[in-house]
């Protein structure tokens, strides 16, 4: 008997996650550039941080993958942790959404749901209909998991030693707490173990009084995985993870031995004879009381966490990354959105190595030509990490517009290194031209400050159309690229004619042309890039 409830538990378990991870990624995809915006409302109001957390941990149906997310946001220096503890906050309010919808009895529409949504998924072509019909699949397997995990466990009615102990965490709340907490610890997921307590209560096996100490323990067990996620990581990251285990801490002292009492009292006025909804409400009832109280103190558990992780002297984290982190992998399309922001990144850092290497040649600057091949380094190296990332992001389910983005992110990242290469080459002209003493003629130096100009203006604009995405603005690009074209023909036909007519230095004039020849690379490339912001656009509204 009892191999088949474990096997029959472990089949129903198996199916209610995969089925909220379906239907969180169909929710995802569906949700797109509302997603991408998050990051956008991440401001130093700590109320909009708690919606922020809501609606994420809404969507992605996880508090835990949200709560990563923030370990990541924070390793990558994008929230501050006054901002994250808001989120987090928000983040175990959002996890009710998944108990509420398992505590109502609908086992019956669920093989409906998984009919429709695997018929529309196979005959549509539209992404945004395939999005909803992986939210149809996975609401329907969630629901038909809970069924299974129902029947696997309605033999232990039978077991009266098996009743006497869940009877008893009602008397002994510590215990209660204890098996929450290594349940959620072993299943990794409180809203998967808050779905075991409501098949066993629909079984009429676990009392209320009982129920309600595990399910304070759940909302310590989700904290392990934001800490596992933080080993290794910076401070303020390991911070966060703390601020969510003492928040969560705190809210389990409070309910479990003062507000224990009047939390049964409300759920089961609310709806007497349903013990499932009863569980469901107090869930629900727990976190969002457990915010209330605890949001104005909110600066004084950021100050517990800052006491745990103190500052102490470190060695100098050699990371060049700035906007992304592995933790948000878990919602891919904020993670995209990152992921452009550390492409930027890297591009105003080619931009940077320009700047250096013509001054260095303009001005006769040793220390600017050394700035450009240190600054040559990083980039290389940013391509290498947002190469890894680009990897693992276009392996996520994504929405095929988001894919769209992804395949061309691949070429742009590619092509703001070539930039950088091109400007190494002017610094290493600038060093020869420093070591020889050479000069250019005014002539010269009026058509290098006008090429460059032009270049610089067209590189500037492509990074600018790939941080709006417009297709406007890349087409601008494009059309000055074929300025830069006439523009370097015309420099390198008035050069030629004062090098044979001995107006200008002939190893300065060779510099001079391999100077343009480096700048009109670099508008191609600029091209290049506009052209990436605009076949992404393509394929979105195809």
């Amino acid at each position: 008997m009892y191999i088949g409830i474990v096997l029959g538990l472990i089949a129903g378990l198996g199916l209610f996650l995969y089925g909220m991870n379906l239907m969180g990624n169909g929710l995802q995809k569906a949700a797109g550039e509302r997603l991408k915006k998050i990051i956008e409302l991440l401001t130093s109001n700590r109320f909009i941080a708690v919606l922020v957390g809501i609606f994420v941990t809404g969507v992605i149906q996880s508090s835990s993958a949200t709560t990563v997310m923030v370990v990541g946001f924070v390793n990558a220096g994008i929230m501050q942790l006054s901002q994250a503890i808001g989120v987090i906050m928000g983040a175990n309010v959002g996890t009710t959404v998944t108990a509420q919808l398992v505590s109502f009895d609908l086992e019956a529409i669920a093989p409906v749901a998984v009919g429709f949504g695997v018929i529309i998924h196979m005959v549509t072509k539209s992404e945004k209909l395939k999005s909803y019909a992986e939210i149809l699949i996975g609401f329907g397997i969630l629901f038909v998991g809970m069924t299974y995990m129902k029947d696997a466990m309605s033999p232990l009615r039978e077991v009266q030693a098996f009743k006497d102990m869940l009877v008893n965490f009602g008397h002994n709340p510590i215990l209660g707490i204890l098996m929450g907490f290594t349940l959620t610890l072993l299943v990794q997921s409180s809203s998967a173990s808050i779905g075991i307590l409501l098949a066993l209560a629909s079984q009429g096996m676990l009392p209320l009084e009982s129920a309600l100490p595990i399910l304070y323990g759940d909302n310590i067990g989700t904290c392990t995985t934001a800490l596992l996620s933080s080993i290794g990581a910076s401070k303020n990251a390991q911070r966060a993870a703390v601020m969510h285990l003492t928040f969560n801490i705190i809210g389990t002292l409070i309910f479990a031995f003062v507000l224990n009492r009047p939390i049964m009292m409300i759920v089961t006025s609310v709806d007497p004879t349903n013990i499932a909804r009863q569980i469901a409400n107090a869930h629900t009832l727990f976190n969002i009381t457990n915010v209330i109280i605890q949001f104005p103190f909110a600066g004084l558990i950021v100050k517990i966490a800052e006491r745990v992780i103190p500052e102490k002297p470190e060695e100098l984290e050699l990371k060049t990354t700035s906007f992304i982190d592995l933790r948000m992998l878990n919602t891919p399309s904020i993670a995209l959105k990152n992921t452009i922001k550390e492409c930027l990144h890297m591009g105003n850092k080619a931009k940077y190595s320009l700047e250096n290497s013509m001054i260095a040649l303009i001005d006769k600057d040793r220390d600017a030509a050394f700035r450009t091949f240190d600054t040559e380094k990083e980039i290389n190296q940013l391509e290498r990490d947002i190469l890894e990332y680009l990897i693992q992001l276009s392996n996520a389910a994504i929405s095929g517009e988001d894919r769209a983005i992804v395949d061309e992110l691949f070429n742009t990242i590619n092509d703001i290194e070539r930039v950088g290469d091109h400007a190494d080459n002017i610094a290493e002209l600038s060093m020869y031209f420093i070591e020889k003493d050479l000069t250019f003629s005014e002539e010269s130096i009026k058509d290098i400050n006008t090429m460059y100009e032009k270049v610089m203006k067209t590189y500037e604009m492509s990074l600018q159309s790939m941080r709006e995405g417009s297709s406007e603005l890349a087409l601008k690009v494009v059309k000055m690229e074929e300025q830069v074209d006439i523009i370097e023909r015309s420099c390198r036909s008035a050069h030629i004619y004062r090098l044979n007519n001995s107006m200008c230095n002939p190893e300065a004039g060779i510099i001079f042309l391999d100077l343009l020849s480096n700048l009109e690379r670099i508008s191609d490339h600029a091209s290049n890039i506009a052209k990436a912001v605009i076949d992404a656009k393509g394929s979105i509204s195809a």
